[in-house]
């Protein structure tokens, strides 16, 4: 029978395929927000399912690049990890490096947030205060307009993310930022 992981499983799993100080922050960051939309949407009940899909999304992005959302299908197949999560992990991934499709809303929050997350905290390392706390959506959406600001964070993939929610884009902006006021400094 597959099973699922504590968060302390996840975590002790995600430091075993990466060791670079950013990708850990990067799992922590998504967890953080993953969290806070599942209670914000209504799925509180699953609120540390949402988290720890957040920490793994990433799993395999250090160690194989180049298989990113393939290898961790494979890692979590051989560990026999619940179907919902490997699902869920590889989502992010869909038409970028990967087949697995979004379907459930905790997967679209997922493939929506991830490379916005990047953006918010590049955008929040340029403030005098270095900090989240301080920043609105305003500044926030003069960031995203500027292609040469973090320009490894695919605007296309952001708004696409949107679409599948069914969001506005500023909708997206809005929530994620406050999702990241809730944890990150």
């Amino acid at each position: 029978m597959s099973k699922t992981l504590t968060r302390e499983e996840a975590w002790e799993l995600l430091k075993e395929y990466n060791k670079e100080p950013f990708h850990l922050q990067h799992g922590e960051t998504v967890e953080g927000v993953m969290r806070y939309f599942a209670k914000e949407l209504g799925y509180g009940d699953d609120a540390e399912f949402w988290a720890v899909v957040g920490l793994l999304h990433d799993l395999d992005f250090e160690k194989y690049p180049e298989e990113h959302c393939i290898k961790c299908q494979e890692i979590m197949k051989a560990l026999d990890l619940d179907e919902k999560l490997i699902h869920a992990v590889a989502s992010h991934g869909y038409g970028i490096c990967c087949d697995v499709e979004p379907v459930h809303e905790m997967e679209k929050v997922l493939f929506a947030t991830d490379e916005l997350t990047g953006l918010i905290g590049a955008a929040a390392l340029m403030r005098p205060s270095k900090s989240v706390q301080d920043m609105e959506l305003k500044s926030l959406k003069k960031k995203f307009k500027d292609k040469s600001f973090a320009a490894g964070c695919d605007r296309d993939t952001i708004r696409r993310g949107a679409e599948q929610l069914g969001w506005e884009l500023d909708t997206l902006l809005e929530k994620t930022l406050a999702a990241m006021k809730t944890f990150y400094q």
